[in-house]
């Protein structure tokens, strides 16, 4: 018999938590730079995710780190993986 160990190759991303109102679940936005291809000015992007929240540790303002899991639900597919 072998014993297998799956690792996880999924994103892991930063973000701010700005919502907490579902049980288990808050919204984290992440921030992105990208340069706009014609005028080479540096843009703010953001993007929201659901994410899954094992018992509500995050509040709002908390800077998070988020990893890409299985699919939990429709839109949530992170989870937090620590709280700063």
């Amino acid at each position: 018999m072998t014993t297998e160990t799956k690792t996880n190759n999924g994103r892991t991303l930063r973000g701010t938590v700005v919502a907490t109102k579902m049980v288990d679940t808050c919204t984290v936005a992440v921030e992105r730079y990208v340069k706009h291809p014609k005028y080479k000015k540096f843009l703010k992007r953001t993007s929201k995710f659901l994410v899954h929240d094992a018992g509500n540790t995050a509040n709002v303002g908390d800077k998070v780190e988020i990893i890409e899991v299985r699919p939990i639900s429709k839109r949530k597919s992170f989870a937090i993986l620590t709280v700063k």
